[in-house]
Formats: C-alpha cells, structure tokens, sequence
C-alpha cells in the first residue's frame, strides 16, 4: 500500500495525525503546501487536505487532483456550504475539525476500502443495470444495450470509479487518449447518447451524475 499523504500547514497537528496513523499501520508522508501537495500526489494513496494553506486554497487542490487519488478534506470550516463545495469538487469524504483519532481512521479505512472495491471489480452493478468491464459490455434486466465503442470505453471508465467523479481530462486522456481540448464537446455527446441509452433507475433518477465543468459519476 503506498501511503497516505497529509497536508496540513499547522506542523503540530501534522505530526499528530501522522502520528496516529503510523499507530494504526498506515505509512504516511507529509506536506506543508499545496506546492509540496501536488508534487507527492502521484505517490500517495489518500490525501488528507486541510483548506487554509499558506500557498492557497485546498478546495483548488481539491478540483485538480481529484480523480487522481481518494481525498479526505480535513478542516475547520465545518459549515454545509463548505461540505458541499469540496464533495461537488471531487473529496470523498469531510471531516470537521476537531475529530477523533479512531473517526479519523475509520474515515481514511472507509474510503480506501470503496476505492479498492471499485477499482478491482470486472462486473459492476449499477440500479439494474450489470456492467462487464472486461468485456465492454453492459446488459438491463438480462438484455443487453447496444453502445459504440466509445460508448462502452465511457461507460467502464465511469464503472470503475463507481461513486466518485471522474475529471473530464481523465475521461479525454482514458478513452479518447488525446488531450481535453480536441475532443472536450465530443465528451458531452457521448455522455448524452449514453444517458439516452441507460434509461431511468428504477427510482426515476439517471444514472450519470454531472458536476458541471468538472466531470461525471456513475451513481452506486
């Protein structure tokens, strides 16, 4: 398991939580800003990201590396407007200062266990409909749905990262293998095919999320 990155400027709390997570088996790096932040992300597997850093704010840190690794936002700011802001910006989890150390792990544990889940499956079941990521497939109810292929490549990308939301330049670099730029429009009208195609949950809801100007989620 590659460790856990916590970012947070205030050196005693940053000790503490690093502290208490070497307790509980995580091995952990730390970062001061979101400089230090962005450079360590690719070798992390969970940031924890305090929002008042000396460089910026966390919540742009938020929109540029969700995607990329599981972020657990960890702040002083613990009003609904804030809770909402980092979610819609991709954070997997909130946690208000002060917490404990066993939410704290239990969070962190949570969160890893729903990435892995969804990271590693190969059949992913969303309302009724069944996703074969393997086989680029997807079936309603026992019948299959029939995608194009960009389709289908969406849809798994979507599938894979069930519950969180993928970047629009993940999607562009994942199933376009081409820069955001070139195909930015093509992405909303795969989207919208694929929409059409997918129907209704059986609660009357869609089935893809969007976060407008960010990306998508496949609803668990």
């Amino acid at each position: 398991m590659r460790p856990v990155i916590v970012v947070e400027d205030e050196a005693e709390l940053r000790w503490a939580v690093r502290d208490a997570l070497i307790r509980f088996g995580f091995d952990v790096i730390e970062a001061a800003t979101i400089a230090d932040a962005r450079r360590l992300a690719p070798d992390g597997d969970l940031l924890l990201l305090d929002l008042g850093l000396p460089d910026g704010d966390g919540l742009v840190l938020c929109a540029e590396l969700a995607g990329m690794l599981p972020i657990i936002v960890i702040s002083a700011r613990g009003d609904e407007t804030d809770r909402v802001v980092a979610l819609e910006l991709g954070a997997d989890d909130y946690l208000a200062k002060p917490f404990s150390t066993r939410e704290l792990v239990a969070r962190c544990r949570s969160v890893l266990r729903r990435t892995r889940e969804s990271g590693s499956a190969t059949r992913v079941v969303s309302g009724d409909q069944q996703i074969d990521v393997d086989g680029l497939a997807v079936d309603r109810g026992g019948e299959p749905i029939e995608l194009t292929t960009k389709e289908s490549e969406l849809l798994v990308c979507l599938a894979t990262n069930i519950g969180r939301l993928v970047r629009r330049n993940k999607l562009a670099c994942d199933v376009w293998d081409s820069d955001l730029g070139y195909v930015n429009r093509s992405i909303d009208v795969h989207v919208s095919s694929l929409r059409r195609k997918l129907g209704r949950r059986p609660d009357g809801s869609g089935y893809i999320d969007t976060v407008h100007g960010v990306g998508y989620r496949l609803r668990v």
